[in-house]
């Protein structure tokens, strides 16, 4: 078989046809068969892959002009709807969506329903939001592969065709088994239509029959507490429990009712397991230390708690210590406040936010060398942010050192970024700085620039 033949079949893919290949194989006589493609053939075998070569770079204005001239030349059937299905993917490319839908449908007209095609027109419609034209392009696929069910209750969904949507979820479920992307569309549609009763229908049909099943427990307890019915929230919860006593997950409801009892042991009980978790998500547990917080916010009496909690985390970055950091910020006990974000900047130098604040309270408790040398550190890994050159202008200058205040205020300066404020403080700090080595000519100088400074209202 002529080379340049055999790549055109092979990169045609499914289009050709099986009796395409046959025929080649029959007349095996390379001279038979430059004598049946003659002229015709090379123009049409040029212009087609000189299409697929301006396709490949992404020229598809060109590739559509080599295209039409390999339409010009196709004298087949099968010819003809190769052309009409890289023109498609070409106006698919382009957006020309009319357009690449008339030459898919041109293929399909003498190519039956072929699956390659039918796929191209299915992302052509679901690209323009047209879910009803993809609708039939999916049901003609499932035979094809059966996964486009799960697809066509999705397009179900998102034509508002619910009640469909659910019969095919509750079929796919029969054959294959739950699965969380369907139970999140079911959700879904509960939710669009507004019939919580029937999720919880649902959900408390497969706890009967799986009283084990713990995350239907648990989307059941959610529904329940959407509702605002508490005390059946409450009582799946310890449902969950009695018939699953090692559940982890079931404690993240649970720890709410008990507080919402003033069951304070209890709560602190579900709390603890919930950080020493490993099932349990990072951001979740987050979630919890807030309410935590909050709980000892409002009872004083369970501050102990809060370093024993820190503990039950698997810490990997400082996150958990902000939380405790704002607390104690928040309660104007700024030493406390200062040992967490410290502890957190150990384990996580990239936080910024811990840095920040680090820093921040380092000043204003007067701890100047441990700001310098902090301050110095942060900028080894925020080589751009102002506020660390400032602060460590500012420790240099209290610890009478002030060159290093200089060199530091004075690269800073380029990093400012219409912070007129900070602009100020820096021009006043280098003001100190010179003041101190007896330049009173450059102190005065930035003293004026500070005193030029255009504060916002």
């Amino acid at each position: 078989m002529n080379k340049r033949i055999y790549i055109f079949l092979l990169l045609l893919g499914t289009l050709i046809p099986q009796h395409f290949y046959s025929q080649e194989i029959k007349n095996d006589s390379i001279e038979a068969q430059s004598d049946n493609l003659g002229i015709v053939a090379d123009a049409f075998q040029e212009n087609f892959f000189e299409g697929l070569k301006q396709k490949a770079i992404e020229n598809y204005e060109l590739a559509l002009i080599a295209l039409n001239k390999a339409e010009k030349e196709a004298k087949t059937d099968e010819n003809k709807a190769v052309v009409f299905f890289e023109k498609g993917k070409n106006y698919t490319s382009l957006k020309n969506y009319a357009e690449a839908e008339e030459s898919f449908k041109k293929v399909l007209a003498t190519q039956k329903d072929r699956p390659d095609v039918l796929e191209q027109l299915y992302d052509l419609y679901y690209q323009q939001r047209d879910y009803e034209k993809a609708i039939p392009m999916v049901q003609k696929l499932i035979p094809f592969d059966e996964d486009y069910k799960e697809d066509l209750a999705n397009l179900y969904t998102l034509t508002k065709q619910y009640d469909k949507a659910l019969a095919q979820l509750d079929e796919l479920d029969g054959v294959w088994g739950e699965s969380d992307i369907r139970n999140a569309l079911r959700s879904q549609i509960y939710r669009a239509t507004g019939n919580t009763e029937g999720a919880i229908e649902n959900l408390e049909e497969k706890i009967d029959s799986n009283p084990k099943n713990e995350k239907e427990y648990l989307n059941l307890i959610f529904l329940y507490s959407e509702q605002g019915n508490t005390e059946k929230a409450y009582s799946a919860a310890k449902d969950l429990l009695k018939n699953n006593p090692n559940s982890q997950l079931v404690h993240l409801a649970l720890y709410k009712f008990y507080l919402g009892e003033s069951k304070t042991s209890e709560a602190l009980q579900s709390m603890k397991i919930v950080f020493a978790s490993e099932e349990i998500d990072r951001e979740t547990k987050y979630k919890v230390l807030g309410d935590f917080i909050q709980f000892v916010n409002d009872n004083p009496d369970f501050e102990d708690e809060l370093s024993d909690i820190v503990n039950l985390f698997s810490v990997e970055n400082g996150r958990v210590y902000e939380k405790v950091g704002d607390y104690y910020v928040a309660k104007n006990r700024k030493e406390d406040a200062l040992d967490f974000y410290q502890k957190g900047l150990e384990i996580d130098d990239n936080n910024y936010y811990l840095l920040k604040n680090t820093l921040l309270l380092q000043i204003e408790l007067k701890k100047f060398k441990e700001a310098a040398k902090a301050s110095e550190d942060g900028l080894a890994i925020f080589p751009a942010q102002a506020l660390l050159y400032l602060i460590n202008g500012v420790a240099n200058n209290s610890l009478e050192k002030s060159d290093a205040a200089i060199e530091s205020l004075e690269t800073g300066l380029d990093f400012i970024l219409d912070d007129p404020n900070m602009e100020r403080d820096f021009y006043h700090q280098l003001s100190l700085a010179y003041s101190a080595k007896g330049d009173s000519k450059k102190a005065a100088m930035y003293s004026e620039k500070a005193s030029k400074v255009k504060l916002p209202n």
